[in-house]
Order: C-alpha cells, then sequence, then structure tokens
C-alpha cells in the first residue's frame, strides 16, 4: 500500500513538474536594431519563424530603409496598394499629431533626411533649405482617401520611425496573445511591451537607461520599474544624434522649427496601455520639453513618466509621475 501510495505521488509530481512553463528567449537583429522575446509557454513552442515574419511584414510596409516598401512608394508617388500595417501607423500617426498640436508630424521627413537622421545622407543645413523643407511638413495636408494616400503637395513624404519600433512590438504581443501565451516581454530597440509576470509571480523588471555621453558609451542603468500589462518605452538624445561644425545636434526635431530641440531633457520615458502610444508620446515629450508635456501627460488616463534633465547647475536630476514612482524598483 505504501509502495502503491509512494508511486502515485511520484506520477503526481512529474506531471506537475511537465506542466512548468518553459522560458523561450529569442533574440536577434531587426529594424537597424536588436530585438529580444522573451515568452513562458508550457508547450515549449519556438515562434522564431512567425517573428520573423512580422519583421519582415513590417519592414515592407512602413520602412523606409527598403525601397520597394509602401511608405516608399508613397513617398515617390507611385500607385501601391496600402496594407493594414501602413493604414494602422498612418492613423496612429495623425492621431499624436492632433494630439500634441503638432510637435509630432508624420510628414516631417524632409527635415529628418536634410539633417542626416534617414536613409539619405544629410545637406548642408542653411535657414533658406529649412524654410523651404518646412513648407512640406503639415500632417493636416496629407489623408487616405478610396485607399489611396492624397497629400496636398505631390514632394511631401512620410515618416514612421517615432512609432514603428513600438507597434512591432504590439504585433509581436499580439501574436503571442493568439497562441496563448500569457506571460511575456517583447524589446524592439527598447520598446517593449509586457504581459503578465514571471512564473513565481514576480513582475518583469525593465532598466530605464541613464543618458550616454556618447552614441556608443557601455549603457548604465539609471533606475528599474515593474512592469505588467503595459508598454514602456525611452526616447533621449544622447545616443542618436549628428556632429556638425562641431556641434552636436539631437534627432528629436521641432516639426514646427525644423530645427533639433535645444532643451534640458535628456530622455523621457512613458508607460501606456501599449508599445506604440508609448513610443508616439515618448517622441513627443522629447519635442515638447517637460514643462509643456507634463500637462499632457498627467492629462491622459494610464499614462505615465519619467524625464532626466539637466538642471541649472548642469546636474543631472530626474521627475516622475505618481504612477510611474509607484512602479520603481530601489
Amino acid at each position: 500500500m505504501k509502495r502503491s501510495l509512494l508511486l502515485i505521488v511520484s506520477l503526481a509530481i512529474l506531471a506537475a513538474c511537465g506542466n512548468q512553463p518553459k522560458k523561450i528567449v529569442l533574440q536577434g537583429l531587426a529594424q537597424g536594431s536588436y530585438y529580444a522575446v522573451t515568452y513562458f509557454d508550457e508547450q515549449n513552442r519556438n515562434f522564431q519563424k512567425e517573428i520573423d515574419s512580422i519583421f519582415h511584414a513590417v519592414d515592407m510596409s512602413v520602412n523606409l530603409w527598403v525601397d520597394s516598401s509602401v511608405i516608399s512608394k508613397v513617398n515617390r508617388n507611385e500607385e501601391d496598394t496600402l496594407d493594414p500595417i501602413f493604414i494602422d501607423n498612418f492613423n496612429i500617426a495623425q492621431e499624436a499629431a492632433r494630439l500634441s498640436d503638432g510637435y509630432f508630424d508624420p510628414t516631417i521627413s524632409p527635415i529628418v533626411a536634410a539633417w542626416g537622421f534617414s536613409y539619405k545622407h544629410g545637406d548642408t543645413i542653411t535657414p533658406q533649405l529649412i524654410d523651404s523643407l518646412k513648407q512640406l511638413v503639415d500632417y493636416r495636408k496629407v489623408r487616405i482617401e478610396d485607399g489611396k494616400v492624397v497629400k496636398e503637395n505631390p514632394a511631401m513624404q512620410l515618416d514612421f520611425n517615432a512609432i514603428a519600433q513600438g507597434y512591432t512590438s504590439d504585433l509581436i504581443a499580439a501574436f503571442l496573445d493568439s497562441r496563448g501565451i500569457q506571460n511575456y516581454l517583447v524589446d524592439t530597440g527598447g520598446e517593449i511591451m509586457a504581459k503578465g509576470s514571471k512564473p513565481n509571480g514576480n513582475p518583469w523588471i525593465v532598466g530605464i537607461e541613464k543618458p550616454a555621453e556618447n552614441w556608443d558609451s557601455e549603457q548604465v542603468v539609471q533606475t528599474r520599474v515593474a512592469l505588467r500589462d503595459k508598454g514602456l518605452v525611452t526616447s533621449g538624445s544622447t545616443r542618436k544624434y549628428v556632429e556638425r561644425d562641431g556641434k552636436r545636434y539631437s534627432h528629436c526635431i521641432d516639426p514646427r522649427t525644423g530645427y533639433p530641440v535645444e532643451h534640458q531633457v535628456l530622455s523621457a520615458t512613458v508607460l501606456a496601455e501599449n508599445s506604440v502610444w508609448a513610443d508616439a508620446l515618448a517622441s513627443i515629450c522629447m519635442v515638447m520639453g517637460m514643462e509643456k508635456s507634463l500637462p499632457l501627460i498627467e492629462s491622459m488616463d494610464g499614462v505615465e513618466a519619467y524625464y532626466i534633465y539637466v538642471n541649472e547647475n548642469g546636474e543631472l536630476e530626474t521627475f516622475a509621475t505618481e504612477g510611474l514612482k509607484a512602479l520603481i524598483i530601489n
């Protein structure tokens, strides 16, 4: 009897062990950066092929570096059918532009390219050049009509780079949801979407980087936050810049002026319901600065922010909204 009982207990333990979720980590390079997808699955499934397909679909739709992508063809005014990925990015970008009163503008592409932050080499910047390119920047002068992009000026061009990686993280998250994965962390070049927790119930822990001195400086974590069922994205000015005549210019360009911003905010991290909106809002915060963007952030349900900035004495300081402050891990 004791032997039979021991056998039953042993089988029960083995069955329980067999149902333990397996940790799967898929990582590599995509969209000009890295990606890392971590999830727990009782069936130990590897979704590398499907995730590669998602990256390919996004590239073929909204990647400016892909000559045959939908956005490249739209920018060249070539006839092409708009796919759902392009339409989603267009609509989100337009909504972000309206929300920010033009501090975010998807028609900024010609100015971004002129400064050298795009697939083209930069131009010689002059006030005359910027003034001429600003005539091509106005989100209100482009729309989708009957399945086509309609521009008031054919020379206008679109750029979704400020949201495309966040959108990709959300697409991968939606795929994992469709396969019944309940606990995952998707990181596409720093654009993060988290769901659930680790098997022990602990939340995902994500680091916010300390502003770097140069683009190739070693990464140092400024602080860590606990993340569940949210998107988290940091936009910063210390790794993405160009140097002209001995001066650094941030990749954060104000669409209204045509020039890179020159305020004291070095990075802005935004927590939102998904990664694409965290991505858009982090970009908006970097262009607007903390004084102007904080009221916008605080007016939105489910949105929090963490700023790193330089004070009057040249020292680093941080500011976190109450909701994000509660997530910081000491």
